[in-house]
């Protein structure tokens, strides 16, 4: 299940979150991205940018990983994001052959 919901983030970086009661109680994972028009005032994505023409600092591939994994996020297409939950586990899954 995932629920998509744009906010204001205000000056003092605090936030009230209602969760409707269709989502079940227990852990959850939040991820915050800056919202598209927003992006030039993010000062995450700003430093992904060429200080001097603005212009990206990513390659065509690149670009298009990072849409293909926007897409997963927003469910516009199958995931295959793998996700662990310690180092030696992720280490584990890269040394694998599969």
């Amino acid at each position: 299940m995932t629920i998509t919901q744009t906010v204001e983030i205000p000056a003092d970086r605090r936030i009230t979150l209602e969760v409707p009661p269709q989502v079940p109680v227990g852990r959850v994972i939040l991820t915050f991205t800056p919202a598209a028009d927003s992006a030039d005032k993010c000062p995450i994505c700003a430093k992904h940018r060429d200080s001097e023409t603005g212009e990206p600092l990513f390659n065509a591939e690149t670009i298009a990983g990072i849409k293909e994994v926007d897409d997963m996020l927003a469910g516009k297409m199958p995931s295959t994001l793998k996700s662990f939950n310690s180092l030696e586990e992720m280490l584990a899954d890269l040394d694998s052959d599969d």
